[in-house]
């Protein structure tokens, strides 16, 4: 039998973020996947995660386990397969550490990803948008810190963990503009020039920030850096108020990358050119932006302008004798 603590303390502490340079983020996620798959195991084989076996975590289980997050917790294929890739990948490196489970590891990794639905992008009108921005109160220190970080969110098309991991050394204002530094997915980098009422906001939120021992650029209650999560309690907290002036935001789910979206769709109708969206979000490939040309008004207008629709023959029903009587009840 092999123990599988000492696999997975190597594989996440070396192998993902020093071998293979994954984002603090891309850790998080997989360390949270085997989190929840080693609860399920040892729950499901009455012994505890550090008693877990390589030789008990074979298909049968994993599959279990896949079932159990969508019945007992609700997730959607989409993180099914996430938590399925994390799986997969230590499968793969382990194929490399333990010959002899070769034939295990083969089943799992045979287990097929799940097809999704492609559904149109939520995003945000102009006035939800600005419903959101006016929320935060600018006479309080969180508030002008909060319109800060929603300015940038809207206006960069930020990922969360592009937002939160902004330093102070990656802003440089320039001439009134806003010049930002982003290390995005893929540790692909990227410098964004954003508008004069951006570096204002800004400039607000760095004139009450004060000294910090962390070098980001937002800071919690507790002058540390901002989380994620975090972000994402400033994004809810905001929308009540915003609901009052915009009442179309009851309908809508808000979530921080929701305003990447409503970006990313402002910059395809404001240029037209999905090419410059993608530079804009950081893609890595084109295809990752076409999902928004499926939902921009513009485009489609554009197409009804091009395209002569084809015509019909003129022409007007006349019911017969009889249809007339039935109605009269003859």
């Amino acid at each position: 039998m092999t123990l599988i603590a000492p696999h997975i303390t190597a594989y996440l502490r070396e192998r993902l973020p020093n071998e293979r340079k994954a984002s603090p983020h891309t850790c998080d996620t997989y360390a949270y996947a085997f989190q929840l798959l080693f609860q399920f195991a040892s729950q499901r084989l009455g012994c505890s995660p550090a008693a877990l076996q390589l030789e008990q975590l074979d298909a049968p289980l994993i599959l279990a386990f896949l079932e159990h997050l969508q019945a007992g917790r609700r997730n959607g294929p989409s993180t099914r397969n996430a938590r399925l890739a994390a799986i997969k990948s230590f499968m793969h490196f382990l194929e490399y550490r333990v010959p002899s489970a070769l034939e295990q590891l083969r089943q799992v990794l045979a287990i097929p990803f799940q097809k999704t639905d492609i559904r149109l992008v939520q995003h945000l009108t102009q006035a939800e948008m600005q419903a959101i921005l006016d929320a935060p109160d600018p006479n309080t220190r969180d508030g002008v810190r909060d319109r800060s970080m929603l300015h940038l969110a809207f206006t960069g098309g930020l990922r969360v963990s592009e937002l939160v991991g902004l330093k102070l050394s990656d802003v440089t204002f320039r001439a009134g503009y806003l010049d930002i530094h982003v290390m995005g997915k893929g540790r692909k980098e990227r410098v964004l020039t954003l508008w004069k009422t951006v570096a204002g906001s800004l400039r607000a939120w760095l004139s009450i920030r004060g000294d910090a021992s962390v070098p980001e650029l937002f800071l919690n209650a507790r002058a540390q850096s901002l989380t994620r999560s975090g972000f994402k309690h400033i994004v809810n907290k905001h929308i009540p108020a915003a609901v009052n002036k915009c009442p179309s935001l009851k309908t809508k789910r808000v979530s921080p990358h929701v305003l990447r979206h409503t970006c990313a769709l402002n910059t395809l109708e404001a240029t037209g050119d999905i090419r410059k969206v993608a530079l804009w979000l950081g893609h890595e490939s084109i295809q990752s932006t076409e999902l928004y040309l499926r939902v921009d008004p513009s485009q489609k207008r554009e197409m009804l302008e091009a395209v002569l629709p084809p015509t019909l023959k003129r022409g007007r029903f006349r019911p017969a004798d009889k249809l007339i009587a039935s109605f009269r009840g003859k």
